[in-house]
């Protein structure tokens, strides 16, 4: 019973994170407060600080992988990496294929790097750090490849640290409702 529940909400973790990747795509283009002729729709994260509105959308993705291979298993959590990042190129607009599907590989290759020898310890500090890690990774592969320039590099770190930061209180909700019900990890 235990089981067919972990993979029930891997399942459900696994297409919210491929959700992510659309939405993601589609808020750049087409959602923000001021959009950019040839460039991003932007989004304030902070006083004086803006990014591309895909940010939002990337920060829950770094999370959602994580419980993806909490629930479903480390090659489980990389194959949904490689296949989201093909469906990455196949969604971005033509000028952000590259830029989107490198930054979404290498980035959500460095969460699982960091997440995986954490998550025994705690699953909110490995949630945490791996999130960290991927969102610097992510801005600054995206920024240089997509324009360029790392102009919005604080903006992008700020946007993707409030999505992981907004999720910790579900990922802590979770963990205790795991050793309540004695799920263990995949």
């Amino acid at each position: 019973m235990l089981d067919d529940r972990r993979r029930r909400e891997g399942a459900l973790f696994l297409i919210a994170f491929g959700l992510c990747i659309p939405a993601a795509n589609w808020l750049i283009g087409h959602a923000g407060t001021v959009c950019v002729p040839g460039g991003p729709c932007l989004i304030p994260v902070a006083p004086g600080l803006v990014a591309p509105s895909g940010v939002l959308m990337i920060g829950l993705a770094l999370v959602l992988r994580d419980l993806v291979q909490r629930r479903l298993g480390l090659r489980f959590a990389f194959a949904a990496v490689v296949a989201g990042t093909a469906l990455s190129a196949l969604l971005a607009p033509p000028a952000l294929v590259l830029a989107s599907a490198a930054a979404f590989l290498v980035s959500e290759t460095a969460d699982l790097a960091v997440y995986t020898p954490l998550q025994r310890r705690g699953l909110v500090l490995a949630v945490l750090a791996s999130s960290v890690a991927g969102l610097v990774v992510d801005s600054i592969v995206f920024l240089t490849l997509a324009f360029a320039s790392l102009a919005y590099l604080p903006g992008q770190v700020v946007g993707k640290a409030w999505m992981v930061l907004a999720a910790l209180p579900l990922i802590h909700w979770l963990r205790r409702r795991d050793e309540r019900l004695g799920l263990t990890p995949a």
